[in-house]
Parts: structure tokens; sequence; C-alpha cells
């Protein structure tokens, strides 16, 4: 959410370096670099004390085992680290005004590079333990950033199958056709490929940043949940359904019961038809992907003078599925366009997972399986592995992954609802061509 950077991020862009062609073009400014050379501009006399600069997942294995490294995961996802020929690069560092980062052969931003759940140093220190409450020694696996750790413990989720979804058994086994969404305030995009994918837009492909021998990337929504929060509490009846709320009640399963009282009434089917006549372009914070245009802006079509509950239930229901052609819309990049290996399911974790009617109408949208695990503390899971693979207990990541993945609930698709959203994916999608030709005549 941290846009500061913006000034950083398109002087960055600027260079065209090619290492740009592994963040899908351009550094977005919510990365570590464009924050670091805000950093050194404006804050000078912090920049000038600065010892070491860690990503948080690193920072906390450094304050484990007092061991100085670096995951693979951060340091190519988020600070525009080599993978393909695992160096930092001092030509980029020179170019964007950071040759600062290259002194000591680079020690302030990592020596020391590590694969995910490789094992650090001797363990837990004394310190640290006695902190935790753990024993010394401790195996500590390296790390992932937090939304990575959720697609890892995801990818070796396993959905529990009725005799009928048999044969959909290999197509959700397919680890190159898994789609990782960690959806909270916003959603991280993962998927995980044998061959290497660039795509404008999308970052990556990150080689070994979650698995070894497999390319990551990593498409995404800066405001997902929060823009649903944003929209929600700021309409003029959410004081009153919260105040007649039970304390167990939560608003958005309020609004998913009134949306299904209004399907009744109004005589459809699903309760996608509610918004044939509302459309929503979501990017009120700019869009990551597949645009990568932090200048993009949110917009709404089809709105009347109604402010009773039911027009909140309707702008609600619009927006959660604006976020799903959203995620449509990166899928068709990938695939349509660069001929990435087509995914063949989804599966969901963080708080927006919890939310059936956002679940669903990603699995109707997109026309793919989605798979909800059992343990919805994926995030957790993966760090788990980690450590369970440092300490070899099962081998490798990627069994380790299979062993400690679980099961999960699997949604199908509706068919019925296939056509309805493939229109309204096209007005979507000329939205986004609607607000491209209003900032090019405002602009003249």
């Amino acid at each position: 959410m941290d846009h500061r950077a913006h000034a950083e991020a398109a002087l960055i862009n600027a260079t065209k370096h090619e290492l740009l062609q592994y963040v899908g073009g351009q550094v977005s400014l919510e990365m570590e670099i464009p924050k670091l050379l805000w950093l050194k501009k404006n804050l000078q006399s912090t920049w000038s004390k600065v010892w070491r600069a860690f990503d948080l997942p690193d920072f906390l294995t450094w304050r484990s085992t007092g061991v100085d490294t670096r995951s693979l995961c951060s340091v190519v996802c988020k600070w525009n680290y080599d993978a393909m020929n695992m160096r930092w690069s001092a030509d980029f560092l020179n170019q964007i005004g950071l040759n600062d980062l290259c002194a000591n052969d680079y020690e302030i931003i990592g020596q020391r590079i590590c694969e995910p759940g490789s094992a650090v140093g001797t363990g837990l220190t004394a310190q640290a333990a006695k902190e935790l409450s753990l024993l010394p020694g401790t195996i500590v696996g390296t790390s992932l950033i937090d939304a990575h750790a959720g697609a890892l413990g995801m990818f070796g989720c396993r959905a529990a199958l009725e005799a009928s979804d048999k044969p959909l058994e290999a197509a959700l086994e397919n680890l190159q056709g898994k789609l990782a969404l960690i959806c909270g305030t916003s959603t991280c995009h993962m998927s995980l490929t044998r061959e290497p994918c660039l795509a404008h837009g999308v970052w990556g492909p990150y080689r070994g940043a979650i698995l070894p021998n497999y390319y990551l990337n990593e498409g995404g929504q800066s405001a997902a949940g929060i823009l649903l929060d944003f929209i929600v509490k700021t309409h003029t009846k959410y004081a009153d359904i919260q105040a007649k709320l039970g304390k167990n009640e939560h608003i958005y399963q309020y609004l998913n019961n009134l949306l299904e009282k209004m399907r009744l009434e109004r005589g459809y089917d699903d309760i996608c038809f509610l918004t044939n006549e509302l459309h929503v372009w979501p990017d009120f914070h700019g869009n990551r992907s597949p645009i990568a245009d932090p200048n993009l802006r949110g917009m709404i079509s089809g709105l009347n003078m109604n402010a009773d509950e039911e027009s909140l239930a309707f702008l609600y229901l619009a927006f959660v599925q604006a976020l799903a052609y959203g995620t449509r819309h990166i899928i068709d990049n990938l695939v349509e366009k660069y001929k990435r290996v087509p995914y063949s399911s989804m599966l969901f974790c963080g708080g927006l997972a919890k939310n059936s009617v956002y679940v669903q109408a990603h699995a109707d949208i997109c026309q793919l399986a989605a798979v909800i695990p059992d343990e919805q503390e994926m995030v957790l899971v993966g760090a788990a592995m980690l450590g369970a693979c440092a300490a070899n207990v099962y081998g490798n990541l990627e069994a380790t992954s299979k062993e400690m993945g679980g099961t999960g609930v699997l949604l199908k698709p509706k068919k019925s609802t296939a056509d309805y959203h493939n229109r309204k994916y096209r007005v979507f999608l000329q939205m986004l061509e609607d607000q491209r030709k209003y900032k090019q005549i405002m602009e003249k």
C-alpha cells in the first residue's frame, strides 16, 4: 500500500535495464529498490546510518540465528537480484544511483543468498531461544516472503474429491496448472512453471523463488479486501447494519444473505445476474497486474440514487465480481498473450478465502475449479514446511509441500453463468479502454 516511491520507480523504469524484464517490464513502486532510492533521496541522515537493509523475513532469520543471509525468494522477487546468473548487478545499481549498495561486496543488501528451506547457521541462538521459549540450536529454515509461504502451503493441498469428481483429479494435481491466490488486504496471484514465462505486467519469471527447478510468476491486485472494506464502510447504510448485527455476525455474511434474498425475490437462478446493469473497474489504488500502471483509477457505471441496504449489496457484489474479472485478466494475459501453460485450478487462502461469494465468483468468472484448504492459515503452514525441509523431515521442499499440504474443499465453476460473465468481462475490458480515452482527451 506504500506508494511514496512513485518518482523513484519511474526513474528506474526509464533506464529500461535488462533486469526489468523479470518484473513484467517495469519495477513496481511497492518493491524494495525504489523504496531504498526514496530513502536515500529523502532521508539522507538515516541513509548514512544504514548497516544492513533487510526484507522482513530475512531480518527475522538473522534475528533468530545471528547469521547474515538472504532468502533467494526475498532478493529475486523484491530486490531485483539476478536469479538467472545468481548475482547482484552492479551495472543496474550504479545506473539508478544506488552504487552505495555495491560497497564491500554488497554487504548492506546481502552477500550470502540461500534457497528457501535450507538450514541457516546452527539454528536459534541462546538469546533468540530464550525470547521464543524454544531450545537453543532449534533448526531454522531460510525464509519465504509471507504470501509466497502461503503459495507453498497451498501448492501441496489436495482437493477432497467425491466419486463423480475423480476425472478432475489429474488436472487438480498438476502443479503447473495451479494458481494460488493469497487474498487479504491485497491479493497475490502465484503460479509455477518448468519453463520461464516472460509477461508484461506480471512479475517474474523468478527461478527457484519458491521451489527449486520451477519458475515463479506473480500477479497481483494492490487493493482487494481493503477495497471491499472501503466500499462497504463508506456507504450510508453501513452504520445501521453494524448496529443490528449480533456479536458473532459479520457484515459480509449479512450482505451475502441479503443477496440471496434479492435473488429469490427477482426470480434469478444465480446472484451474479443482479449486477446486469452495474459494472466496476476496481483499480482504486492503481493496477499492479497485468497493466502495471499505478495511475489507473477505479470506475463505476450504472449508479442510481438509491441509498438503501440493497444498493450496498449491489455495489458489494459488483466489486467482488470486478476483482474476479481482474484475476481473469491476469490469467488471460499469461495464457493467451504469453502462451503460459493453461491453468486448471485456483487455490485460496487469506481473509477473502472465507467469503464464499468471492471464491465462487472467481470459479465462475475464470471457469476454473477452486480449492479452499481446510487449514486456512496456509502462510503458517508454508513457514512450517520451510522448517521441516531444513530439518530434512520429508526430503526436499517439493516433497515437503505434498506431505504437509493437507486437503481442501472443491468448488466447481457453474457453466450456466459463463455466457453472462463473458459479456460482463467484455464491459470490464471496455472500461479500461474508456479510461484511457478520457485521459487522452484531458491531456490535450
